[in-house]
């Protein structure tokens, strides 16, 4: 399953729906959760299983649910699971116990969990309890929201738009517990949907750090995420010329390429980039 970009559609929302499905994201995330309010949620639950038992698969179909906590994740599971989502985005996650939690409610069904793994302070600490828990795990996602408030903060980014030191330890960490778990990182929105050299840049960077793919908020903003997790035709040719210079000298632990040295650890990432393809 790919997953560069990852559309939020509220729940509520029906009109969008439909029209997301031929936008270019890889993924849907149907949300029953912060874009609904208290009151809408049993129509939004009813809104998203009609959608789920019609609509043309013509990317992933996620379904964020409410925390496990809240009371209301068993009235959205039984509401959207007869539809067969792809997968499950379960907010407020706080590692592994999480997963089985989920994983059992999910019982039945074929969708995978995508947690986002740093919403509350505990969350942080258990970053690294993602790896073996469930063969659900379809990867890793973090955000930058809700945290500030569980911890008593006014914001998580300076007035450049940069994250604070706080939360680049929590994005540096999220990144590390999905490598760890050896699934794939997804980078969080970028709020300001209007700012697309500000968004370019920003998925570039989690590009550059080792995030695969990333969430969007608004349609405008795939085009942007789509390419700057794409991997470059150079990239590509260079990811081949490295894997056949290994299988043509095999036994060799280092080799010449272009005139630099390349070793396993360079084998190791031209194999992940051309296993996304």
């Amino acid at each position: 399953m790919r997953l560069r970009s990852l559309l939020f559609v509220p729940g509520d929302r029906p009109d969008r729906m439909e029209k997301a499905l031929g936008l270019g994201a890889d993924a849907l995330i149907l949300d029953l959760e912060d874009s609904v309010a208290p009151a809408a949620k049993p129509a939004a639950r009813a809104a998203v299983a009609a959608f789920l038992a019609s609509a043309r698969r013509a990317c992933a179909l996620f379904v964020r649910v409410n925390p496990l906590d809240g009371g209301l994740v068993e009235d959205d599971l039984a509401a959207v699971l007869p539809g067969a989502p792809d997968g499950v985005v379960l907010p407020k996650a706080e590692g592994a116990e999480s997963l089985r939690r989920l994983h059992a409610l999910l019982a039945g069904s074929d969708a995978r969990i995508l947690p986002v793994a740093t919403e509350t302070a505990a969350s942080v600490f258990r970053l690294g309890e993602y790896g073996g828990v469930t063969p659900r795990l379809a990867g890793l996602t973090w955000g930058a929201e809700d945290l500030p408030a569980a911890v008593g903060a006014t914001a998580a980014r300076e007035a450049d738009g940069g994250y604070t030191a706080p939360y680049q330890m929590v994005r540096s960490l999220a990144l590390f517990g999905a490598a760890a778990a050896g699934v794939p990182p997804i980078e969080t929105v970028y709020p300001d949907f209007r700012d697309l050299d500000g968004l370019r840049r920003y998925a570039e960077r989690g590009a550059r750090d080792g995030f695969t793919g990333m969430m969007a908020i608004h349609p405008a903003q795939l085009a942007v995420i789509n390419a700057a997790f794409a991997p470059t035709e150079q990239a590509i040719a260079h990811a081949r010329a490295v894997v056949d210079a290994f299988a043509a000298n095999p036994g060799v632990g280092a080799l010449q390429l272009d005139g630099r040295m390349i070793d396993a650890p360079h084998l190791k990432a031209a194999r992940r980039l051309l296993s996304r393809l």
